[in-house]
């Protein structure tokens, strides 16, 4: 990473990476989206501000961990972070057309840590498999400087304003996901796929439950470095294995398993 890109993180909570993926990359990976999304629907669901979403996304496409652990990716995460970094979780995202009002849903996902040079305990990696620009759906962020004082989210949008981030497919985004953030719900007829992970530091807590960690990368894989990236295991991941044991499942029985877990958070 540039040094000017680590200093616009510092200023901005953000950077953009650019187009990370060659166009060989991308056709691949917007491949195995569109499978996903077309042959896996028991591993979607609706979300909040216009979205459906698959969080289980590492177990029903494995080929995902291929952006997970993109070296364009890996590197520069690991200057921000500092230390060893861990997976905590992948959601890919849909976007349909849309011709309703326009919204946005500001948050943040976590407080900031302190003690860390760029106050960031978990870090967010947005994927574009889709152009976005002014007339799609896009993610937005209130720019924030490590040296202001976090405010509340009317104070913030005064003081930071509103950042578009726009990109061809292909583009990567990192953010500290502490930085007021949202997903803009715009009029459109494009649609937009993302897929969006979240890292955090080894030595901390998971982030989420809404991640499957499959055994294939925390336990079986021969590579111990992989083996310590994905061994961070969350809640869900120690249920299912209770419920399914340490074996291989046919992606059916897998979806099912996982929606017994995740009933109660998903309100069906």
């Amino acid at each position: 990473m540039k040094k000017e890109d680590y200093q616009f993180f510092q200023e901005h909570g953000y950077v953009s990476l650019g187009k990370i993926l060659t166009d060989e990359e991308l056709d691949h990976f917007v491949g195995v989206y569109n499978r996903d999304w077309m042959e896996k629907k028991d591993f979607w669901f609706p979300y909040s501000n216009h979205q459906t979403i698959n969080c289980d996304a590492l177990a029903s496409s494995s080929e995902f961990d291929g952006i997970i652990r993109h070296p364009k990716v890996i590197s520069p995460l690991q200057t921000l972070m500092g230390g060893d970094i861990c997976f905590s979780e992948i959601c890919i995202r849909h976007m349909a057309p849309y011709d309703g009002e326009p919204r946005r849903s500001w948050h943040r996902d976590r407080k900031h840590w302190l003690e860390h040079p760029l106050r960031m305990d978990y870090i967010q990696l947005m994927l574009y498999l889709s152009d976005v620009n002014e007339t799609t759906h896009c993610f937005s962020i209130s720019p924030e400087s490590i040296h202001q004082v976090p405010l509340d989210t009317e104070p913030q949008l005064e003081r930071g304003g509103v950042h578009d981030l726009h990109g061809e497919a292909g583009t990567a985004i990192l953010f500290n996901v502490a930085v007021l953030h949202t997903a803009t719900v715009r009029v459109t007829q494009h649609e937009r796929k993302t897929v969006q992970v979240y890292y955090g530091h080894r030595h901390h807590q998971f982030l989420s439950n809404d991640s499957l960690i499959p055994v294939d990368f925390w336990h079986d894989h021969s590579d111990p470095e992989t083996r310590a990236f994905y061994g961070v295991l969350n809640d869900k991941t120690r249920r299912y294995i209770e419920l399914a044991g340490m074996e291989k499942r046919p992606l059916g029985e897998m979806a099912e398993i996982l929606y017994e877990i995740d009933y109660k958070n998903r309100g069906k």
